[in-house]
């Protein structure tokens, strides 16, 4: 880059740069409002798409405040309308153990509460 001119007026300061340098600038400057805004709407445009497929699945409001009160196991498998003894043979565990889950008596390996959020369709982090 070379060297900026500044120019001092009765407005302010003003640089003088060449065309190149401000060019350089404005690239290191990072995206433009509307390269931001197509980036957004990219991000938004592929979720939708991974929704409407049903790679992906929200989670209703109500479901998620319950999450904040009660074991997010057990709203979770209630959520996606089954027992205890459904999930717990699913992911390959007992009835007994999946209830201490739910009420506190366990905090659950890390690869069972996977097994369990793999087969309730949710991320991992929910349950931990």
């Amino acid at each position: 880059m070379g060297k900026p001119q500044i120019i001092e007026t009765e407005a302010g300061e003003i640089v003088v740069m060449s065309r190149a340098d401000y060019d350089e600038l404005v690239r290191r400057a990072g995206p433009t409002e509307a390269e931001e805004d197509a980036g957004t709407a990219r991000i938004v445009a592929e979720r939708c798409a991974r929704l409407t497929s049903g790679e992906e699945t929200t989670i209703p409001h109500e479901v998620v405040v319950r999450m904040d009160a009660e074991n997010p196991v057990l709203v979770l498998r209630e959520w996606r309308g089954l027992t205890q003894r459904e999930l717990a043979e699913a992911v390959g565990t007992s009835q007994g153990y999946l209830s201490d889950l739910e009420n506190g008596r366990r905090t659950g390996s890390p690869d069972v509460l996977a097994r369990i959020a793999r087969h309730l369709g949710v991320p991992l982090d929910l349950l931990v």
